[in-house]
C-alpha cells in the first residue's frame, strides 16, 4: 500500500518493478535486490571502492520554503552503517544543501528505520531523498526500501510536536536532562513494522550520569483542561530488565509549577522496545502538560531510549465509557478497583505483554481456594440518561470461573439506592470472552459502580480481566437516512479493535455493494476503534435498503454477520439530482435537470465487403458503456460555483436521479463542459450546462479523501496562531486534507 501523503511515486518508494526512481552520485553501482520491506524490491547499492557510496532519487519533488519536511526509509546492511538525507535544491536545480540524519548506531542485516526530518530553507523550490554509507573496499552492499518524502508524520490528536514525537529533527529539539543524566539523539537499529510511520530512526537518549535515578522530560508545553483525562504513552528500551522505567505525567498551574504527577512503571520483559502508557484527569488548577521518563535506581553510564512519545485527550471508548481509562485498561496498575470479600487477589499482569485484550497489561484475579470473590470498581458519575451496559473481556488463566456482574447505583451523597444483577456465566476455559450486562438506574441515581462476584471452581484459580466498560446502551447497528445530503449514516458499535470489518448496502432485489471507506470499499478493512461510524453517499435515493456488516477475527474466515433495520433516502423533488464526487462528498451537489441525455453506446466494428455477395462480413467488439450529453441547471452563484469546484477535480462522478425516471445511478467520466446563459441579462444568475457524459465502472480503490482522524487539536498543535493556519493553507478544505499551499 502506497504511504499516504508521499511525495515519491510508488515505483521510486518500493523500488518496483525496478530501479529507474533513482541514481547514483558517487561510488555505487544500484540494482534491484529482493525481500524489501514494503515490497519484494528494493534498492540495493554497492560500492565500487572504498569510500563513501552516495546515490538519491532520479527526480526532485516540489517543496514549499520554510515548511517541515520528513524523509525515512527502512535499511539493510551487514557491513556499514548508513544514514538518509534531504537534499535542497532551488527552482533551477542548484543543490543548496543536505540535511543529514545521524549514522546508525550500527551496521545491522536486518531491516531497520533510518529518518530525518528539517525546514525546507528559505530558497529551496525542491528535494531529493538521498543514502549515504562508507564501505572499506569495493562490493559493499546496503539495501533500502519503503522511502517517503512528505510532511511530517506524527499521531492524530497527539498534544506534542512532531518532533517531540519522534526527535527526527536537530533543531528546536524537545527534550531536557532533569536529574543525573546527560540527553542525546541516537539511531539504533530497530525492526519496524514496514506500516509504522510514526517511530523509528532518531530516538531520544538518556545516558545516567551517576548511580541513582535518573530523568527526563519533553519541553513542550500543551495547555490542557482541567477534569479531562488524559492519556501519556511512549516506545521505552530499558537498559536491563531488572531497571524500573517509567513514563509520567506530570501537571502544570498557570505559572508552571508542577501540580500533579502520575507514574506507571514498565514491567520489561527484556530490554526490548516496549510501549507503556498512563493517564490522569488534569486537577482543578491545571494549565499544561508535559511527559518526564526516568529510572527509579541505575548506575552510571546506563542509558534508556524513548521513541513515539504522545499525549492524548481521551476519547471514551465505546462512546459514553464512563469508567476511566487506568481503571479499564489496567496499564498502570489495578486503578480503584478493590477485593471487597474472599480470600482472592488482585493485581495487573507482569510482566509487560503476558496477557491485555487492550494495551499491554490486564488485572489477574487470584483465588488460592474454590471460593467466591467479590471485587468492585470505584464510582462513576452518569453523563447520560438511559439503560447502561457493563462489559469486561476475560480470559481464565488457570482452574475454572463463574462471574455475576452486579451494577450498583448511587445518589449525590454516595448513599447506595438499588442495585441490579445478573445471573452467573460460566467462562469458558480459553480465549478471551466478554461478559456484559445492562441495567437501568433509578431515579436519583448520581453514580455507578461495577461488581464481579468471580468463584473458583477449582483451587489456585487464575482469571485475567481487561477492558472494564460502562456506557450507555446504544443500538449496535445503526443506518439513518439523511436527506439533506442524500446519504446514509451508518453506525457501528462494540465491534473488537484487531478484528476486520466488511459492510455492504443491500438493496431489494438482494443486490449487495460494499460500502466506501477511508481507504476504499470496506472488504475486510482493521478496525481501529470499538465504534465504526460513516456516511453512505453512494445509496440510492428512494429506494429501501438495508446494510449488513460481517467481522472477523484476524486470520479467521468465520465472520459474525449483523444487518441494519431498514431506511430510505426520501426521493424528493423528481427534477433533481445528485451528482456526486464518491473520493470528496463535501463536494457533492443536487441541481436541477433540463433534459436527460439521448444515450449512445459505440461499438468498434471492421466491415469487410465481400466481392460478388451481398452481405459485408462484419467483426465487432462488444458494445461501449453508455455516452450523452445531460443538460442541467445552476440556479444561483452558489451553485455554480459548487458545480465548478465539482468538475475542477476531473475525477469520476455519480449521477443519483430519482426512481421512475428511466434512470438508473451511473457513475460517469465528465467531457468538456459547456457553461451558457439562459436570458441574455446579466444580472440573471441562472446558467444552462452541458456536461457530456461517459459511462464508466465504480472505482473500487478510492478511498473517502481526507483523515478519518484528523482534529482541530492537530491544527491547534501544528500551529501557534490562526494567522499561521491562514498564511499555510489556500482553503478549509486543504486544513481538512493536511494540503499546505504550493
Amino acid at each position: 500500500m502506497a504511504i499516504p501523503g508521499n511525495l515519491l511515486s510508488e515505483g521510486t518508494s518500493t523500488i518496483e518493478p525496478n530501479t529507474s526512481g533513482w541514481t547514483w552520485i558517487t561510488n555505487c553501482a544500484l540494482t534491484r535486490g529482493t525481500g524489501g520491506t514494503a515490497t519484494d524490491g528494493c534498492l540495493r547499492t554497492q560500492s565500487l571502492a572504498a569510500g563513501e557510496v552516495l546515490c538519491r532519487t532520479s527526480s526532485s519533488y516540489p517543496v514549499i520554503a520554510n515548511e517541515e519536511y520528513l524523509a525515512f526509509a527502512d535499511a539493510s546492511g551487514a557491513t556499514v552503517p548508513e544514514r538518509i538525507g534531504i537534499r535542497w535544491l532551488t527552482d533551477r536545480g542548484t543543490v543548496i544543501s543536505t540535511t543529514w540524519a545521524a549514522t546508525t548506531a550500527a551496521a545491522s542485516a536486518t531491516w531497520h528505520r533510518i529518518a530525518v526530518a528539517d525546514y525546507a530553507p528559505a530558497t529551496a523550490a525542491r528535494a531529493q531523498v538521498v543514502f549515504s554509507s562508507t564501505a572499506g573496499a569495493a562490493g559493499v552492499f546496503s539495501y533500502y526500501d519503503n522511502v517517503y518524502l512528505g510532511l511530517p508524520k506524527r499521531t492524530a490528536g497527539n498534544l506534542l510536536s512532531a518532533n517531540a514525537e519522534t526527535s527526527e529533527r536537530a533543531a528546536g529539539w524537545e527534550y531536557l536532562a532533569v536529574t543525573n543524566c546527560t540527553i542525546s539523539r541516537t539511531v539504533p537499529a530497530v525492526a519496524w513494522s514496514a506500516t509504522t510511520y510514526t517511530v523509528g530512526g532518531h530516538v531520544a537518549t538518556m545516558t545516567v550520569t551517576a548511580t541513582g535515578a535518573a530523568d527526563f522530560r519533553s519541553t513542550d508545553w500543551p495547555s490542557v483542561t482541567p477534569g479531562q483525562q488524559y492519556l501519556a504513552y511512549a516506545h521505552l528500551n530499558p537498559p536491563s530488565s531488572g531497571t524500573a522505567a517509567w513514563i509520567e505525567l506530570r501537571f502544570y498551574d498557570a505559572s508552571f509549577s508542577q501540580i500533579q504527577a502520575t507514574r506507571a512503571v514498565l514491567s520489561a520483559p527484556s530490554t526490548g522496545w516496549y510501549r507503556q502508557r498512563v493517564s490522569d484527569y488534569a486537577p482543578a488548577a491545571a494549565a499544561y502538560v508535559t511527559v518526564a521518563f526516568g529510572l527509579s535506581t541505575a548506575t552510571a553510564g546506563q542509558v534508556l531510549r524513548v521513541d513515539n512519545v504522545a499525549i492524548l485527550a481521551v476519547t471514551p471508548s465505546p462512546a459514553g465509557n464512563i469508567v476511566s481509562y487506568a481503571d479499564s485498561e489496567f496499564e498502570a496498575g489495578v486503578g480503584a478497583w478493590t477485593v471487597i470479600s474472599g480470600v482472592g487477589t488482585i493485581s495487573r499482569t507482569t510482566p509487560w505483554g503476558t496477557a491485555a485484550r487492550g494495551g499491554s497489561y490486564s488485572m489477574t484475579l487470584t483465588s488460592a481456594t474454590a471460593t467466591a470473590t467479590v471485587i468492585r470498581s470505584g464510582q462513576y458519575t452518569l453523563a447520560a440518561s438511559g439503560s447502561h451496559r457493563a462489559a469486561v473481556s476475560v480470559l481464565t488463566a488457570a482452574g475454572g470461573w463463574t462471574l455475576t456482574v452486579r451494577l450498583r447505583y448511587y445518589d449525590s451523597g454516595g448513599t447506595e439506592i438499588s442495585s441490579e444483577t445478573s445471573p452467573p456465566a460460566a467462562i469458558p476455559g480459553s480465549g478471551w470472552w466478554k461478559v456484559s450486562s445492562t441495567g437501568t438506574p433509578p431515579a436519583g441515581t448520581v453514580k455507578i459502580a461495577i461488581e464481579y462476584t468471580a468463584t473458583a471452581t477449582a483451587a489456585s484459580s487464575t482469571l485475567r480481566l481487561d477492558q472494564a466498560q460502562l456506557y450507555p446502551a446504544l443500538p449496535l447497528f445503526e443506518a439513518n437516512a439523511q436527506e439533506a445530503t442524500a446519504s446514509v449514516q451508518i453506525a457501528i458499535r462494540e465491534v473488537e479493535v484487531g478484528q476486520e470489518l466488511s459492510l455492504w448496502r443491500v438493496t431489494p432485489d438482494g443486490t449487495r455493494t460494499f460500502v466506501r471507506g477511508p481507504a476504499g470499499l470496506i472488504d475486510r478493512m482493521p478496525i481501529t476503534d470499538t465504534q465504526v461510524v460513516l456516511e453512505d453517499y453512494e445509496a440510492p435515493i428512494g429506494v429501501l435498503l438495508t446494510y449488513t456488516h460481517e467481522t472477523y477475527e484476524a486470520g479467521s474466515t468465520t465472520p459474525t454477520r449483523v444487518t441494519s433495520a431498514e431506511t430510505v433516502i426520501p426521493a424528493g423533488d423528481p427534477n433533481l439530482v445528485w451528482l456526486s464526487d464518491p473520493s470528496a462528498p463535501q463536494r457533492n451537489l443536487q441541481v436541477m435537470v433540463k433534459r436527460a441525455p439521448d444515450w449512445t453506446r459505440p461499438v468498434e466494428q471492421a466491415v469487410h465487403r465481400v466481392k460478388q455477395r451481398r452481405n459485408a462480413v462484419i467483426f465487432s467488439d462488444i458494445r461501449g458503456g453508455l455516452e450523452g450529453d445531460l443538460v442541467i441547471w445552476t440556479r444561483s452563484d452558489d451553485e455554480r460555483r459548487a458545480l465548478h469546484w465539482l468538475l475542477d477535480s476531473g475525477r469520476v462522478i455519480l449521477w443519483r436521479a430519482v426512481p421512475g425516471m428511466g434512470v438508473d445511478d451511473i457513475y460517469v467520466s465528465v467531457g468538456q463542459a459547456t457553461e451558457g446563459r439562459v436570458v441574455p441579462l446579466g444580472s440573471e444568475v441562472w446558467r444552462e450546462w452541458t456536461l457530456p457524459l461517459t459511462q464508466v465502472d465504480m472505482p473500487t480503490a478510492l478511498g473517502v479523501a481526507g483523515s478519518a482522524d484528523r482534529t482541530w487539536q492537530d491544527v491547534l498543535t501544528e500551529h501557534a496562531t490562526w494567522a499561521d493556519v491562514l498564511a499555510r493553507y489556500a482553503t478549509w478544505e486543504d486544513v481538512f486534507l493536511n494540503r499546505p499551499k504550493g
